[in-house]
Parts: C-alpha cells; structure tokens; sequence
C-alpha cells in the first residue's frame, strides 16, 4: 500500500477480476447459495466511523491521539470513496511502518472540547477464492519462496515457530514435501481441536505459543488464526494474519455476518482475523479456520456437520467478501511512535488520551461507532 493511496479523498477505477472459481453445489446439498452464484457477485458497502474521544478520568482539558487501521487495496476489495472530517489539529494518513500498514491518523491538541473524527468510505467487493487445481500445480513446482515473502516464514513475539510449535508441526506434517498437503493437515487439525471460547474478550490476542504449550485450544478469531500460522511458519509456509471487519450480510450463515432488511449493521464490534498462506508461483492464499469454530458455536453444530464440512472446503481456499481486510501487521511500531509499542496488532481503532491507551474492545467508552450499510443488491 502506498501513502498516495489514501492522501485525498478518492474515487479509484474497479479493480481487476479474480482468476477461476469453483464447482458449485449440488442443489440438493444445502440450503445456502453455492460458490458459482456468490462468485460472480460485486458488493458495495458504505462504511462510517465516528469517534467521540473521551478522558477516562472526565477531568479537565486534555491531549488525545488516535491511529486507525484503513483498508488495503485489491481485486477483492476496492475502496472507491474516501472521506474524512473532524476538529483534530493535525492529520496524516501513512504507511510509516514496517508492515506498510495504512493508518489515519490524528491529533487534538490539550483543550477541554470533544475530540471528534468521521469517516465515510464505501468499500467493493468480491468473493475471493483461489482454483484448487491452480494452488496444487504450484504447490508441485516446488519454486523458491521469493525474498519479499522470507519474512513470514520469521517468528514475532506472539508467533513462535520453535518449542511446541514446531514439534507439533513436525509431527502434522512428517513425511510430507509437498507445500500445499501441509497446509491441509494442519487446517484439518487446527479447525479439529480449536473451538470457539465466547468468554475470550474482542477477537483475542493471538498467542499462539501460549495457547500450545497450555493445551487449551479454546479462543477467537486471532487465537485459532494465529495458531494456524505458526504452525504453517514453522512447517517452512509463509503465512500472516489478516486483520479486518465484517460488513453486512453472509450469504452462508448468520453467524458469519448479517444486516437488517435494509442491509444496514451496526459493525462497532465486528472485528474479524482471518489468515493467508503463501505458495511460490501462485501467491497469497486466502483461509479462515477460525469461521469454522464460530459456525459450530453459534448454530449447535458438530464438526463433522455437513454444513461445517462445507465451510470448511470453501474456507481451506476462499474469503466470503462480507468483509474487508485492512493489515497483516504483528508486533511492530505505529508512526508517530505511541507510548504504548509495539503494538500486538491494529485491527481495531487505537488512542491515547493523556498518554494513556484506551480500551479498544469497549466502543462506548473509546468512545467509537461503525456502521455498514450495502448499497448494492443482489
């Protein structure tokens, strides 16, 4: 991503389509529209923030500075309309990161008025999934991993690659050479073991060396996608995070995304990680183990439902585009530099009032509000 992307409200041209589909499903599999009929679809969302910036201690004038995570560009998501406004006193919007993470950021000088900030962008669309005979034909080639990518393959504070990790990845994929059969069993034992713990506040802070050597393999979001890519690092795939936010409406379930009538959501709340993998020749690869867990809770279904096996095909190699992504960032420093660093992972809005970090799982009390609403239909 570069700063230019986003230095002025903008409109950009459609981006180009996405190679190759899908079978779709028999008619008499399910219930839910098939990946043929999903993915031939452009959806279109316009997406408000607004922040209201509050002094915990409600005392006094006082200085305020947020960060907030923007979208990145691709042929699965456009962000056509950019627009912002606020009474901050100074703006920027970078990529003065070591991931080129895309920031707005702003300040409010020490005063004793609202520190406000809106924006309004709408986002397009479309769902992504990578050919599997593509993905397998690349994967045999066996090309080199190229020197861009090297870097997640490396271990960060919350992704080791070395201890539990790596005899756990070792063990899933012994006797294997072929990058994409080890990408399948550790998705196939990872979407097994993990459940979805709804005790676990926001989308979790995705330790995946904790929740190894714990044994506990309840989490969110973070946690199951984090656990899956330290074990791809550490089985020799590059793999990262993608933080983001669902949108509006699954077309699969419910549980994955939804909208009123109208299709407007309240999405204050609706931060999601998903997480890709890298195959040398093709690229990135989109995946999300940690979906397969939040349709088993929230619909009381088995792993072994047809439903969830369901999901879990189409999720071993696709995105549903209720969402936009917006950074794979982990462990690293915000520009300007916080006090608070590094910073575990920007999938939500981050501020310091008095120099002190809000809460960013609490909406109310940061305080902030996002709303979706599909201006597209089907």
């Amino acid at each position: 991503m570069q700063r230019r992307d986003f230095l002025k409200t903008i409109s950009i041209a459609a981006a180009a389509g996405l190679a190759g589909g899908t079978a779709p499903l028999r008619a008499a599999e399910s219930t839910y529209e098939s990946e043929e009929k999903i993915s031939q679809e452009k959806r279109r969302f316009r997406v408000r923030y607004r922040f209201d910036l509050k002094n915990p201690d409600g005392k006094g004038p006082y200085p305020a500075r947020l960060w907030n995570p923007m979208p990145y560009q691709a042929p699965w998501q456009n962000v056509r309309i950019l627009n912002f406004k606020g009474n901050y006193d100074h703006w920027n919007l970078n990529d003065d990161n070591s991931y080129d993470v895309s920031i707005l950021y702003a300040d409010w000088k020490k005063s004793p008025r609202p520190k406000t900030l809106e924006i309004e962008m709408e986002i397009e669309t479309r769902y992504r999934s990578v050919p599997l005979k593509a993905i397998e034909a690349a994967s045999k080639r066996n090309l080199p991993i190229p020197v861009e990518v090297r870097r997640f393959l490396k271990p960060t504070a919350h992704i080791p690659t070395d201890g539990k990790i790596k005899a756990k990845a070792d063990e899933l994929t012994r006797g294997v050479s072929d990058r994409f059969e080890k990408v399948k069993r550790i998705y196939d034992w990872v979407t097994q073991v993990t459940f979805r713990d709804p005790k676990v506040i926001g989308c979790g802070s995705g330790d995946a060396g904790k929740m190894m050597n714990s044994g506990y393999f309840g989490g969110k979001c973070t946690d199951i996608s984090s656990l899956f890519v330290a074990l791809l690092r550490a089985a020799g795939i590059p793999a990262r995070e993608v933080f983001g936010i669902r949108l509006g409406l699954s077309h699969y379930s419910k549980a994955l995304g939804k909208a009123d009538d109208k299709g407007f959501a309240e999405i204050s709340t609706w931060q999601h990680c998903r997480a890709e993998y890298y195959i040398p020749g093709l690229g990135w690869i989109p995946s999300d183990p940690a979906d397969i867990t939040k349709l088993e809770l929230v619909e009381s279904r088995k792993y072994n439902d047809p439903k969830v096996q369901e999901l879990k095909r189409r999720y071993l190699h696709g995105w549903e585009m209720n969402w936009v992504g917006f950074n794979w960032g982990r462990d690293f420093i915000l520009s300007p530099k916080p006090e608070q660093y590094p910073i575990n992972m920007l999938g939500y809005p981050y501020a310091e009032v008095e120099d002190e970090p809000l809460d960013y799982y609490f909406p109310k009390e940061f305080a902030y509000r996002i709303t979706s609403q599909e201006i597209t239909k089907r």
